[in-house]
């Protein structure tokens, strides 16, 4: 009987359609020797365990942890790169042999690291910032001040066919003092978004009697709505339509099953929470 190999997350960042298929395809042919690879879609909320950057990319580049950070946050270069940064890179044309290599290098270095954090009873403080770095270190520190926000008080709405999930992530945030809420109604969920502080609306695509997209876009019309993130958890299986969601505000997406880490870190970035 084979063992069921939980997957890394894999952030692919600045390459063109075709190559990002390529690779994304590799992804899916992983060794079965070796760890097993989900390639995160754009729209993903959740903090890869390994990024994938073209090395013809600025902004790619641009947007890879600091290299103080490599051990927690390992990324790796196609191609060659516009500038020595650190990290380990893969020559075109990428090959399995030599890309499942240094990726199962990579994810091993980060499970010793992520094995002493806890060991040592310090946090873990995931990534947490909302939107990419504008450039390696030319940006003035003022520039980012003024993009923060504070912290949002409404409550997270769990719009799902049972309250499974929401009395879960309460367990998870009792400490917090945040407001979770749940509703198997895109009506209800409607009038709660209006009447009430919400801050993030979190919906389950496995619920067939709502329409994601359409619930998303009622909850944007109303007065309260731009201030509301909406999420959309899919599974793998889930037909997910970027660019209907993009236009309706969808804020992204979080792939089920949902890891703790995975859930805590997207809720921090969107409520501007700190670790």
């Amino acid at each position: 009987m084979h063992e069921k190999k939980y997957p890394f997350a894999v952030r692919l960042t600045g390459f063109p359609p075709r190559e990002q298929a390529s690779i994304a395809a590799l992804l899916a042919q992983a060794p079965p020797s070796g760890p097993a690879y989900l390639r995160l879609l754009d729209d993903s909320l959740q903090e890869p365990d390994l990024t994938i950057a073209n090395g013809d990319d600025y902004h790619a580049l641009a947007a890879l942890p600091a290299n103080g950070m490599a051990e927690l946050h390992p990324a790796l270069v196609v191609g060659e790169c516009l500038a020595d940064h650190g990290f380990p890179r893969v020559p075109r044309p990428v090959t399995a042999e030599k890309l499942f290599a240094v990726m199962a290098a990579l994810v091993a270095r980060r499970a010793d690291a992520m094995a002493r954090i806890m060991a040592s009873g310090l946090p873990y403080i995931p990534e947490r910032r909302r939107s990419p770095r504008l450039d390696l270190d030319l940006t003035d520190p003022s520039d980012y001040i003024m993009r923060r926000k504070s912290p949002s008080t409404g409550a997270v709405l769990i719009i799902d066919k049972g309250a499974a999930f929401r009395d879960h992530l309460a367990r998870l945030v009792a400490t917090r003092r945040m407001g979770v809420e749940w509703t198997d109604s895109a009506p209800a969920a409607l009038r709660l978004c209006e009447e009430t502080p919400v801050s993030v609306v979190m919906v389950n695509t496995a619920a067939s009697s709502i329409d994601p997209y359409q619930l998303c876009s009622a909850i944007k019309r109303q007065d309260t709505g731009a201030r509301i993130a909406v999420v959309l958890m899919v599974s793998c299986s889930y037909p997910y339509d970027s660019a209907r969601a993009r236009a309706c505000g969808v804020r992204g997406l979080l792939d089920k099953p949902i890891p703790d880490r995975a859930l805590i870190g997207a809720l921090q970035r969107l409520l501007s929470l700190p670790a």
